[in-house]
């Protein structure tokens, strides 16, 4: 299969990429700032199953808005159709609204929602029947969650990204292409970590990525145009 994973250098996007080289032979184009993480992946999963190719590109998702063709045309150069796409990148800075500055609220929206929804326009010609969009989004936008101080503007942006995925599985409800969203509860990375270092997550990034890794292979024969709350806590 090829993959595309965003937000692919740490945390649930870099143990998700681990996961599917454990299954099978893929090719899977891993994009994320960090160019140095990156390449670890590329290393690790090489020592893991020689047959899958980690294709690593070093891209800042905040910019995407500013050019939306850039990305698509270095993933283009390396593959020409894609099975599966995780827009699994993320950005939170857990802030109430009045302390956060136009930057970082214009960053959150570019990375949440922007940077899925130009990214999918721009690889949809790449994908055909039986392809899955992965869109990760988080429990604290899944509607009648509990709220917490902080994440307005993270987890309406996450909200967002929800809503996108139920509209773009009825446009192309023809294509034979599948779009699920999976709300995410609590995990133990880097991003949750820093906004919350006194808080302790139920689950591992490992564990996360496990049932990830899974639900992007075969999820899209159950499920299209789903929001699925993946928690055993709220959020």
């Amino acid at each position: 299969m090829n993959i595309v994973i965003t937000g692919a250098s740490q945390g649930i996007g870099y143990a998700t990429a681990i996961e599917l080289a454990k299954s099978a032979e893929h090719t899977i184009v891993c994009i994320a700032r960090n160019q140095q993480r990156l390449v670890s992946l590329k290393i690790e999963v090489e020592g893991i199953n020689p047959k899958t190719t980690i294709i690593p590109i070093a891209y800042d998702l905040t910019k995407l808005s500013q050019n939306a063709e850039e990305l698509s045309r270095s993933i283009k150069g390396y593959i020409d159709k894609i099975d599966i796409l995780i827009n699994n990148a993320g950005l939170l800075y857990a802030k109430p609204l009045t302390e956060l500055g136009l930057e970082e609220i214009r960053n959150t929206v570019e990375v949440n929602y922007f940077a899925p929804m130009l990214l999918i326009k721009q690889l949809l010609p790449l994908m055909g029947n039986s392809s899955h969009v992965v869109n990760i989004s988080s429990m604290g936008g899944f509607q009648g969650s509990v709220k917490f101080p902080g994440l307005s503007v993270y987890a309406s942006s996450k909200a967002a990204l929800a809503s996108l995925t139920e509209n773009l599985a009825e446009e192309n409800k023809n294509s034979g292409i599948s779009f699920n969203c999976l709300a995410l509860g609590a995990t133990d990375t880097e991003m949750l970590r820093e906004a919350f270092p006194d808080y302790r997550a139920p689950l591992r990034a490992q564990e996360m990525a496990g049932f990830i890794a899974y639900f992007a292979t075969h999820g899209h024969k159950f499920f299209n145009g789903k929001i699925l709350p993946v928690s055993i806590s709220t959020p």
